[in-house]
């Protein structure tokens, strides 16, 4: 069994050479062609003294940011994407947390890093890195050293108290849950992958991997595409995407825009989405124009590498659908506890855990923070286990079928009465009218707040709302908005909406 995400493209270029593996709106790499920028780029971070501590990595969304990552591998360190467009503080905060040994970026990046204050010792030019002569001796050296634990990459997620969480995840951990999605969505080296994330951001990892494991091909989707329906499916038909793993927004938005009265994704056959809670009257929209393509809804936190759990749609959506999140993948244990640490009794609600060798490695340069969310599990008293806790609250179904009932921190208690936000979004999601929505709460002044999009009146939403939802669950405050917030990684911008509700 290969131990090193490596071992994937070395065999994947000597099998595939000189297919595409990755492309972009102006460029392509074929598999050859990675794997020999990758050991260039490698041999050029040994050179400038890379000694297995993180290398953080500036650069766009392009083919070549995807080589780079490869490279960081092939010298034997972890590499950290990391998007300059972010908010300079952030930014700062993470590389503090970081504290990089090198940093790689390219010509368009290089003056930021530099104004971020590094010198020049510690920058590493991507144009400069790919012209470097492969030293094949001492690539050999550092894989005759490596093993399956060994960290891959660390990914910055947003923290309670406002630092960015590094989630440091391993070879073996990635590699798990990539060949158990490819399993469930049957991809093969006929597949064609739309990429629709940022490459800084988890859901990039099954673009990045997969062509690596089955030889597809990745096409990274120009992000103006999905603000236009039209020109959306234009590129996914030119480019014949089969698969995409998409966040459950870049679904809804283009049908909310109208996209299918443009046209239709012809050879789309494979779609999986995660992020957030897929509403059941855009399912049916992508389910009646693509009739014979294969639907599966995921979900998971970064910490369990991406994704835990998975359902395949057999159903037809229904405006009130509300899809479970599904069985565990393999390598997978997914559970539920109660508050005091006992098992959830089925049908009960408990906090979702998980369990197994998908566990990221914790939280880089944080041990305070991850000794406190990897813990030994408190069923399991006979030897080491450590869980995941994720925050969020789910049952589990007779037939061993996990049904999602909302976040944690997303369960209010409100004049009396025990609301779940998450209830509130669903019923306002059914609204004729309702593009999106989005709910949040004022505790101070005890208010809860319905953000949405679409040509609904605030009247209209209300008194629909109380066919669904008793009177104390129904918003007092109603705001329509011309777009709803979104962080770079297409998630709701929660913070900016709470700051709407004051």
């Amino acid at each position: 069994m290969e131990i090193n995400v490596l071992e994937w493209l070395e065999k994947s270029a000597e099998k595939y050479n000189e297919k595409i593996a990755y492309s972009d709106e102006e460029s392509s790499l074929t598999f050859s062609q990675v794997k020999s920028l990758a050991q260039s780029i490698g041999s050029a971070l040994l050179e400038r003294g890379a000694d297995k501590n993180p290398i953080a990595v500036f650069s766009g969304r392009n083919v070549m940011t995807v080589a780079a990552f490869h490279g960081v591998v092939y010298s034997g360190c972890s590499y950290a994407p990391i998007d300059s467009k972010l908010p300079r503080a952030r930014i700062e905060r993470i590389m503090e947390t970081l504290s990089p040994s090198l940093i790689l970026t390219d010509g368009e990046n290089r003056d930021f890093v530099k104004g971020l204050g590094f010198d020049d010792e510690k920058i590493v030019l991507l144009e400069d890195a790919i012209k470097h002569e492969a030293d094949g001796e001492r690539l050999k050296k550092i894989r005759r050293f490596s093993n399956e634990n060994d960290p891959l990459y660390i990914i910055f997620t947003s923290g309670s108290t406002g630092n960015p969480k590094g989630v440091m995840t391993s070879h073996h951990s990635l590699m798990c849950y990539i060949e158990a999605y490819t399993s469930v969505m049957k991809i093969d080296d006929t597949d064609i992958l739309g990429n629709q994330s940022p490459l800084d951001y988890i859901a990039a990892i099954r673009d990045i991997y997969i062509p690596l494991l089955c030889g597809s091909s990745t096409v990274i989707i120009p992000k103006m595409c999905f603000s236009s329906p039209a020109k959306l499916f234009d590129f996914m038909n030119e480019k014949r995407i089969t698969s995409v793993g998409w966040s459950v927004s870049a679904l809804t938005v283009p049908v909310s825009l109208g996209a299918f009265e443009h046209g239709r994704p012809e050879y789309l056959k494979k779609v999986c989405f995660s992020g957030s809670v897929m509403p059941g009257k855009c399912l049916k929209q992508w389910q009646e124009n693509l009739p014979d393509t294969l639907f599966v809804n995921q979900y998971g936190p970064t910490e369990a590498t991406a994704s835990c759990t998975y359902h395949v749609v057999t159903e037809k959506a229904e405006d009130d659908t509300v899809l479970p999140i599904g069985l565990p993948y393999k390598n997978y244990r997914v559970f539920l506890l109660n508050d005091d640490g006992t098992a959830t009794k089925q049908g009960a609600e408990g906090e979702i855990c998980v369990s197994g060798p998908i566990l990221a490695l914790g939280y880089y340069n944080d041990p305070e923070r991850t000794a406190a969310s990897f813990i030994q599990n408190p069923l399991n008293r006979a030897y080491n286990e450590l869980i995941y806790k994720t925050g969020d609250i789910g049952v589990m179904r007779e037939d061993g079928v996990l049904e999602f009932h909302g976040r944690m921190d997303r369960q209010i208690k409100h004049l009396g009465h025990r609301v779940e936000l998450d209830e509130v979004e669903l019923a306002a999601g059914r609204v004729d009218g309702v593009r999106e929505c989005s709910v949040v709460y004022n505790k101070e002044k005890e208010t809860i707040w319905l953000f949405y999009t679409g040509t609904a009146t605030m009247k209209e939403i209300a008194v629909e709302l109380r066919k669904y939802l008793p009177g104390f669950m129904v918003p007092r405050k109603i705001k329509n908005l011309e777009e709803i917030p979104r962080l770079p990684n297409s998630k709701i911008d929660m913070n900016t909406l709470k700051n709407l509700a004051k």
